[in-house]
């Protein structure tokens, strides 16, 4: 059953919710690449091309992209963040297989499985809660860029 259809439930809550929470994920990560990036560039990888300056402006981003993220920007939020994701997945794969520790992660692979098979779930995650997708709900309903829908309509409601 759709949850549109069931009494009391909300869609648009959800998706509010799963925004704040990602919106607080980011920018804590945002965060920590400002007052922590010898952490972060130590499992860059060597193909990223002025490291440390990278960590700095992606911490940057980080921020602004968690505050778009819960205004009228949402929409373009969400398509940098899962782009983000995706662009950070070599930096999970190199800190999983060559073993770098880094302070208060741990080093498992109790740790390290989860966190790169997640990876695809936060790009779900930031396309879905942006209204830039409404899979698996109601199909592909969000296709359309925000400059394609009328004036004030959210996608799929």
């Amino acid at each position: 059953m759709d949850s549109a259809a069931r009494p009391g439930a909300s869609p648009g809550a959800a998706r509010a919710v799963m925004r704040w929470v990602m919106a607080v994920f980011f920018a804590a990560a945002g965060v920590l690449h400002l007052t922590a990036p010898d952490q972060l560039l130590a499992i860059t990888p060597s193909f990223v091309p002025f490291a440390p300056q990278v960590i700095f402006v992606t911490g940057l981003c980080e921020i602004a992209g968690a505050l778009a993220l819960l205004t009228a920007l949402r929409w373009w939020a969400g398509v940098a963040f899962a782009l983000y994701a995706l662009l950070v997945w070599p930096a999970n794969i190199k800190h999983a297989f060559a073993g770098i520790e880094l302070p208060g992660l741990p080093s498992s692979w109790w740790y390290h499985g989860p966190r790169l098979a997640l990876q695809p779930v936060i790009i779900w995650w930031a396309l879905y809660c942006a209204e830039v997708i409404d899979w698996p709900w109601r199909g592909r309903a969000a296709a359309q860029t925000p400059r394609d829908r009328p004036a004030g309509r959210a996608t799929g409601r």
